[in-house]
């Protein structure tokens, strides 16, 4: 069963899926373990990822493991309708095509829930709390879930500190080989890949204002330092805009970052990050892009109510005119890298979707061990993926002798 914009479409997207496989060396390596094994023999994983080539290649290895494959879109635009197409033809239960409605999307949800999964792998966590609301019936037989992103596991520990979670979750976001390589390095490239596709514009000299120096925040501020911008970061915690003001960034509110921005870009997973006040106080041809999950961190209606005239004036920008002024939005607030390219390089998923395959592993085999809260990927799997990483680039690093290990043991050792 599938439902796609295209089936014929499906060619391109193995064309595509084939070049993704072909750079994710680490994942291959455990699909050719799993395709021997069938650990998920008899087990349907349910998904909500966004749906193009990386996530492909994870699906394919799940489903080589023996798994029967149910998954939809996280993001109504992040669907690439040619490797939906190409995953249906794959045989796995596809619901999801670019430009869904919200009723679409959330049909889309509950479909994959229709097929009563044992486990389920989301990113934003829409998955995880459909179950814990609208269908509760399927608590029972769920073994646990894995989540993929900040957003996700905000609403998570939430839930856990509450004592509303019903299954164990594995943090994948939280794993050292994804977040400081996928949330870094991918949203840091992919998000200003987005924006230059988008926009055709030079980065070099303008001044670009990152809301937000988490793990992805840091990554876009780095991107765009390295491409020529005077870039401006906006925190709400001390910590952290301490450490980017010792980076180099200029840090302030994003009341005064307004006035100064030529480009924005929102990577914080709380809403309203730039809104009516900040919106007055821009520039003429300001530019507003989102790298966080949801699409309320620019709050669109504060945009719609200020504006005479909104139209697309290029693919993926739309044009509010103030009267006074113009400002533009990339792929409707949505996750730029995403809406407007091809989201985080192959290289960085592999390690991603590599704790991903894992930790759907570690459920199966843990199902009678795991309580209902929220757990950190377990440091041997994080440390065996950067192992097999660094063998795939061709790099060795040294180990420690016998004497040093029991040195660093020894609390009466001197120097």
């Amino acid at each position: 069963m599938y439902k796609v914009k295209d089936i014929n479409l499906w060619k391109e997207g193995e064309r595509k899926i084939e070049w993704a496989r072909q750079h994710m060396p680490v994942l291959n390596l455990i699909r050719e373990r799993f395709e021997k094994e069938k650990p998920f023999k008899g087990i349907t994983i349910g998904m909500a990822l966004h749906l193009e080539a990386k996530t492909a290649v994870l699906a394919e290895t799940l489903m080589l493991g023996g798994a029967k494959i149910a998954i939809t879109g996280c993001n109504p635009l992040s669907t690439q309708d040619d490797v939906a197409a190409a995953c249906a033809k794959k045989g796995m239960h596809v619901y999801a095509w670019r430009g869904e409605t919200r009723e679409e999307y959330y049909e889309n949800l509950n479909r994959v829930l229709d097929h009563e999964p044992d486990i389920i792998i989301d990113d934003g966590c829409d998955l995880i709390f459909l179950v814990h609301t609208k269908r509760t019936e399927l608590l029972d037989k769920i073994i646990g879930a894995c989540e993929e992103t900040t957003t996700g596991i905000i609403r998570l520990k939430a839930m856990e500190r509450e004592g509303a979670l019903k299954f164990p979750v594995m943090d994948v976001n939280d794993a050292y080989t994804k977040y400081l390589f996928d949330n870094r390095y991918g949203t840091g490239q992919s998000a200003m890949d987005g924006i230059i596709r988008t926009t055709n514009l030079l980065i070099a000299g303008k001044t670009v204002v990152v809301a937000g120096y988490g793990w992805c925040g840091r990554g876009v501020a780095m991107r765009a330092k390295g491409l020529g911008a005077d870039v401006i970061v906006t925190e709400v915690n001390p910590i952290r805009a301490l450490e980017a003001r010792m980076d180099g960034f200029r840090v302030m509110k994003m009341d005064k970052a307004a006035e100064e921005g030529d480009i924005f870009i929102t990577t914080t997973g709380c809403k309203d990050v730039i809104r009516k006040e900040h919106i007055l106080k821009m520039k003429d041809g300001a530019i507003l892009a989102n790298a966080g999950h949801f699409d309320n961190e620019i709050n669109k209606r504060d945009l719609e109510s200020l504006a005479k005239e909104i139209k697309e004036v290029r693919a993926n920008i739309l044009e509010y005119n103030l009267g006074d002024k113009k400002i533009y939005l990339l792929g409707k607030g949505r996750l730029v890298n995403l809406a407007c390219a091809d989201g985080h390089p192959c290289e960085v998923m592999d390690m991603s979707f590599s704790n991903q395959a894992l930790a759907a592993e570690y459920l199966l085999k843990n199902r009678d061990k795991l309580e209902n809260r929220v757990y950190r990927i377990p440091y041997e799997i994080d440390e065996g993926i950067a192992k097999l990483k660094l063998k795939s680039m061709g790099i060795e690093i040294d180990e420690l002798t016998e004497e040093q290990k029991r040195y660093l043991e020894d609390w009466r050792e001197g120097t």
